[in-house]
This record gives structure tokens, sequence and C-alpha cells, in this order.
């Protein structure tokens, strides 16, 4: 029997006006500490972020969503915040914030594969 293994996952979303609080999702973030697995997937779909924002600056969005990408992967590359530890940089990017770019709460679970329910949830909540 596959191990049932305790995960928290949160959706990227972009929030073009911040006072209107209306929002699309772009990623998921999965983080499962027993796994050490900290991983982000996303898609920037411009049609249909200047359909819902024409002030929105897509590169400056994609940018920002990509640096998030890279905060989950760690490492030098993704500046101090990176080599942090797992846990620490999720906690990190979830953190509530009022900007363009935000993440929703942190919602957590139970899953065989971290990678699957990444994948899982990114068709659920994003495509």
């Amino acid at each position: 029997m596959q191990e049932h293994l305790l995960f928290e996952y949160a959706v990227i979303r972009v929030v073009p006006r911040v006072e209107r609080e209306e929002f699309i999702n772009v990623g998921v973030m999965v983080y499962c500490a027993k796994m050490k697995f900290l991983k982000a997937a996303y898609l920037i779909d411009e049609h249909k972020l200047i359909a819902f924002s024409k002030e929105l600056d897509i590169n400056e969005v994609r940018a920002h969503v990509a640096a998030l990408s890279r905060i989950c992967d760690g490492g030098k590359a993704a500046g101090p915040i990176g080599e942090l530890d797992a846990a620490s940089r999720f906690r990190w990017l979830t953190a509530l914030r009022s900007t363009v770019i935000q993440t929703s709460r942190v919602h957590p679970g139970f899953c065989g594969d971290p990678v699957k329910k990444l994948e899982a949830l990114f068709k659920e909540q994003v495509l």
C-alpha cells in the first residue's frame, strides 16, 4: 500500500486591481515536508490576462511568477530566500500580500505522490 503523505498547496493568482479582489489563477505550488518537495507549475495565458485587465504588464507578471517558481526550486539562482530550507521558502511564498501576484491561503491534504498531486491541482485550478 502506498504511503499517504501530508502535503500543502497554494494557488498563484494575478490580481490586477488589488482593491477589487478579482483574480485569475495562473499557477499552483505544492509542499511536502516528508519528501522535502517544493515545486510550482504555472501558465501565463496572455490573452486571458489581457482580456481580464488591459493595464497589466504581461512581461512583469511573467517575470514575477517565474521568480516564485525559482524560489520553489531553491538555490543561489533564487537569491537569499532560495537558500532557505523548503519549509521556510514555502512559508515566505505563501505569506499574505497585497500585490498583483498573490497566493491563496494554504490548503492541506494527503497524497501518494507530490508530483502527481501538483499536476492534478494544476489541471484543476489553472487550466
